[in-house]
């Protein structure tokens, strides 16, 4: 690809990395601030007044829907992938994606269980479109060795986490304090920004996410056999798969079981003031901007004193301290079953555990895939890790489901054990697991989720 038309810049990078990284922060406000209320919608009666009324569906019901709808989210990656590879490019399915996006969230805006559903269907059709080729356009704006590559995506994360932070804020509140139509209508008028920028950035962006021409004599297309290393490469991929599965199976109790609990469980009493439950969603991006370069950091400084710091290990580790923030879980259950309410430290401490494992695991994951990957097999192996990461949402739906059947305390705990001895037994494969990679990994960048 041809970049020297690219000669405008901000701060040492191109323009069109500032369009992508508003566009991305707009649509992160839009879905995190959605899925900020909408276990609360699900949830809320029926007869509550005028704007607060709900579906009055149980918990249990809510989660199992919220696990199926954020895993469809990201399954739909593959078949976006796939169209920007084939049909569109990756400029025209960003585009497209949004205005469905778009569309699907003034939907969700309106009453009604045929609003409900249909929303849902545009927005996890918009994200498919969307989210797996954002990320990709940003790449193609610096040229093969371009050394700010790596500090572009890193402000691309930024852009991510803001727009979450932001969202569980103004969308929690409005939605949780006005009524829940209003909330879905402001994610949505967040996501029309996003749109906007889009469009009006499109001259910087020009050459970037084009449809590329497949000629007939690719060597892609006639599906060579692979070579033994890439056999032994792709049995580390689907491990690493498993990994994926099993992190954010435990994570993504953020915004369903845990998010139930901080609003029916948790005093949110600040000097008479009662907090809104969605704003402990500001905890996780708050805390990614605050610790984000301080570990990637550490971890950088490990590598230069020759100690373990491959992506194998980082993730295991990542996996365990996520795990081990469930332990404030536990102990915020068995405070409410002593007093009634248990405190709202608990929760930012287990968000914190979170956010620092979801550092030393997510950021490296993606970039390891693409490492291992054979290059005939990129992408998809690129819409498979979506597609497992959908799989893990689906599964924390499924758990959360689970909590009134098991009890909150042994769900949590569970999670906890569960969490820590896989961990430790990734980190106790790990030579036989790095010999498999045959050297291919190298230093990764950082990438959003």
């Amino acid at each position: 690809m041809d970049n020297t038309h690219q000669i405008e810049e901000i701060f040492g990078h191109p323009k069109g990395l500032f369009v992508l990284f508003f566009t991305e922060m707009w649509e992160r406000f839009s879905y995190y601030g959605m899925r900020a209320i909408l276990v609360f919608y699900m949830t809320a009666a029926t007869t509550q007044a005028g704007p607060m009324a709900g579906l009055g569906w149980e918990s249990s019901d809510a989660l199992t829907l919220y696990g199926w709808y954020t895993m469809m989210v990201y399954v739909m990656g593959i078949p976006g992938g796939w169209l920007a590879d084939n049909v569109l490019g990756q400029r025209k399915a960003v585009m497209f994606g949004g205005l469905l996006l778009c569309v699907g969230h003034g939907v969700m805006a309106l009453p009604g269980a045929l609003s409900f559903y249909s929303a849902l269907v545009l927005i996890i059709l918009g994200v498919g479109l969307l989210k797996p080729n954002i990320s990709t356009m940003v790449g193609g704006l610096y040229k093969p060795g371009d050394h700010r590559r790596d500090k572009g995506f890193t402000l691309f994360y930024i852009g991510i986490n803001l727009g979450a932070f932001l969202s569980s804020l103004i969308v929690g509140f409005v939605g949780e304090k006005i009524g829940w139509h209003y909330g879905f209508g402001l994610a949505g008028i967040g996501m029309l920004f996003g749109q906007l920028v889009f469009i009006q950035g499109k001259r910087h962006l020009q050459g970037v996410g084009d449809l590329l021409p497949k000629p007939k004599d690719d060597p892609q297309q006639l599906k060579p056999g692979l070579s033994a290393v890439d056999k032994d490469r792709l049995k580390v991929l689907f491990l690493s798969f498993l990994i994926v599965i099993v992190f954010w199976g435990a994570f993504e109790q953020a915004g369903g079981l845990m998010n139930l609990y901080a609003k029916e469980k948790v005093n949110r009493l600040i000097f008479g003031w009662e907090m809104p439950a969605s704003f402990f969603q500001s905890a996780n991006p708050l805390f990614i901007m605050i610790f984000g370069t301080a570990v990637a950091g550490y971890w950088y400084q490990r590598g230069t004193r020759s100690k373990e710091a491959s992506s194998l290990f980082k993730m295991a580790v990542g996996t365990i301290i996520m795990g081990l923030g469930f332990v404030f879980m536990v102990a915020a259950s068995k405070q409410h079953q002593a007093s009634g309410n248990a405190s709202m430290y608990w929760l930012i401490l287990a968000y914190l555990f979170h956010t620092i494992g979801e550092l030393c695991a997510s950021p490296v994951a993606l970039s390891f895939i693409t490492k291992l990957a054979p290059a005939k097999y990129a992408s998809l192996m690129m819409g498979a890790y979506f597609a497992v990461t959908g799989i893990g949402n689906k599964l924390a739906g499924f758990l959360g489901a689970k909590a009134e059947s098991l009890g909150e305390v042994t769900l949590f705990a569970g999670i906890t054990a569960f969490c820590v001895l896989f961990g430790l037994l990734i980190i106790a494969l790990l030579k036989p697991l790095k010999r498999l990679t045959h050297g291919a990994e190298d230093l990764e960048a950082p990438l959003g989720h």
